[in-house]
Formats: structure tokens, sequence, C-alpha cells
């Protein structure tokens, strides 16, 4: 791993020498330092590695992450992204501002929320192409979800494939233009006194922001961090989202959480760290072996899925049936798995 900051000579013109550095910890697919330069401000240097991502190369994800910065930094408000201030993409070096992180606070879920909502209302049909559109579950995810209920003797409703398929229909991208983080995890979140800034945007796309909402109810599902948010604090940030989003736009958040949530619920891959997704059918691998991502495995966290579809979907209109088999999906892997562990509580999250 290189110890010294790769500046180039159009780096070094853009914002001047770096006399210090201290390599930051970091994903495998990228490279950290913060430094301080000749005139004495601290920056970030980042720095796009290979590897470590299945799905984009390295230089796909180098241009993905500043154009989702340069588009974070339209806020008029407070910032939600750290400004670019300057990027090479030979060597696939960005220069971000540094700004001090609070650490820790009890109540972080509201400010992290309105930070969420304004990052989503910061684009709109002007922006399409200026990022890749977002990437949902599949009809082979579908599939795998039914396979995985067979495999667990659960008997699957005569009504659900033909929900699951309105379901892929209902979660099309096209329509909605929301700046989405892609991974927006504990730990991809500074605290400023402003408020949460985003970091790591490697995974940016235009989509519907219910599809990150919902990381409060399925549990964070791209994270290795997974927790469970539910009653009084669930519905204050959900409810700090829509309205920040309306204050903002004048409207109401469009689509269906619900929709949301049973969209995470059958993608496989959202089981997994990313340089593992793409790689297998990870719900056909839960009847034979459990895997570890983080301090929950991948059962426990599909239990909370089910359970969370089960009940957002007993009235639901066009998820009923598939909620009624989540609900018994999840009774049968609590019933053949008795010690599957809840995930951590919210207020157990990690702070850096």
């Amino acid at each position: 791993m290189p110890k010294r900051v790769p500046f180039d000579e159009v780096l070094l013109s853009a914002v001047g020498t770096p006399v210090q550095s201290r390599l930051l910890d970091s994903s495998p697919r990228s490279r950290v330092w913060r430094v301080r330069l000749a005139d004495r401000r601290l920056v970030i240097v980042k720095q796009i590695a290979d590897g470590g991502d299945v799905g984009a190369d390295a230089d796909t994800r180098f241009a993905r992450e500043v154009a989702g910065l340069r588009l974070a930094g339209r806020a008029s408000g407070p910032a939600v992204a750290l400004a670019v201030l300057a990027a090479e993409p030979s060597s696939r070096v960005m220069v971000l501002e540094y700004v001090d992180d609070l650490g820790r606070t009890d109540d972080w879920m509201p400010a992290y929320a309105e930070s969420l909502a304004r990052l989503h209302a910061l684009t709109g049909p002007a922006d399409a192409g200026a990022l890749p559109v977002w990437t949902g579950p599949t009809a082979a995810d579908a599939e795998s979800f039914l396979a995985l209920a067979r495999a667990l003797d659960v008997p699957v409703p005569s009504t659900v494939p033909r929900e699951l398929a309105g379901l892929l229909e209902r979660l099309d991208p096209t329509p909605y233009h929301a700046l989405l983080h892609g991974d927006p995890c504990p730990g991809n979140d500074l605290r400023t006194a402003e408020g949460v800034r985003f970091v790591d945007f490697e995974r940016a796309s235009l989509g519907n922001g219910l599809v990150e909402l919902a990381y409060f109810r399925i549990g964070f599902p791209t994270c290795w961090c997974a927790m469970s948010v539910t009653a009084a604090p669930l519905a204050e940030v959900e409810d700090v989202y829509r309205t920040t989003w309306r204050d903002l736009t004048g409207k109401d958040v469009p689509g269906d959480l619900a929709d949301a949530c049973a969209g995470w619920l059958i993608q496989g891959d959202a089981l997994v760290e990313r340089a593992h997704r793409g790689t297998a059918d990870q719900l056909a691998r839960l009847p034979s072996e459990d895997f570890t991502w983080g301090d929950v495995s991948a059962r426990e966290r599909l239990v909370h899925r089910l359970g969370v579809v089960a009940d957002m979907t007993r009235d639901h209109d066009h998820l009923h049936a598939v909620g009624r088999l989540s609900s018994a999906l999840a009774d049968r892997l609590l019933e053949r798995w008795p010690r599957l562990r809840p995930l951590p509580t919210h207020d157990t999250r990690p702070w850096y």
C-alpha cells in the first residue's frame, strides 16, 4: 500500500503541496489519507483501488463517486456531503474538504434521516443520465426467494408469483430521479455542527428515495452493522424524512415503502458484503449453511426482513400473499434454528 500521497502535477497545481499525511482506515476498495497542505489546510485524499467490488471496475467507481459528490454539492442549505476540491481520473484520486466529525450521539437517527432526504431531493428529471439508474431486484431474485420457500417446505400461496412480478414492475426506477447514496450505512456518515454529511459515494445512482428510507425498517441491508429500529424512533425518523422531503419539493414522497422493503427482502446479495455480491445465489445457501457478515448472520438478517415485510403487508393491496409467505418463512427459520438472535438495536450502532 502506498505510504506517500499520490499527488501529480495536476493536483499540486489545483490544491497545493502536501506536507504531512496520515493513512486512515478504509475498505479494500480505496485508500484514504488525511493530509495537511503547505498552507496549513486539512484535506481528505481518496484513491479508488482495484478489486473489492465485482460489480464495477475502479475507473467506473471513481467516476461514479465524483459525479455523486458533485451533485450532492448543490445543497443550498447545510451540506450533505464533502466538497470535491480536485479530481484526477488518470490516478483515480480525489481531494475532498476536511470536516471535523463530532462523533457519538445517542439520538443520531433524526439528523441522519433529514440529511438523507435533503440528499435525495437535490436531483430531478433534468439530471437523467448524470449517474447510473438504481439497480433493484430482478426476476431471478424473485425465483430464488420462491425456491428458498420450497427448500424449507413452506407452502407458497398461488398468488405470490403474480405479486412478485407486480412488485418488480413497481420498483422500476425509471420514473424517479432522487440522488441515492448507494450505501447509506452508519460509518458512511459524519456528524457535524450543521448536520450529517455522507461519504463514500461509489455506488451513487438515481432512483426512488424510498429504497434508502427503507434502511431504517429493513435493518440497513447493505451494511455490515445490521440494526433494528422499532416503535417511536422508527416513526420519528420516517416523519423527519417525509417532512423534509415535502418542505424541499412541495410534494409527498412518491412510491410505497412496503414495496421498497419487499425489494430488499428478496435480494440475496443484500445478505453479503459487496465483494461477494453477484458471485452466488445467496438465498440458496441458507437451508444448508449460515454465514456471518459483521456480527450478524445471514439467517438473522433474513428473519428480521421477513418479519418487517409480514407486518407491513397485512392489509396491503398488492403484497398480501407475499406477507403471509414471509410470516410463514420467518416461523420456519426460527423453528429450525431457534438460537437465531434478533438484530442489535439502533442504539448499539458502531462509532468510528
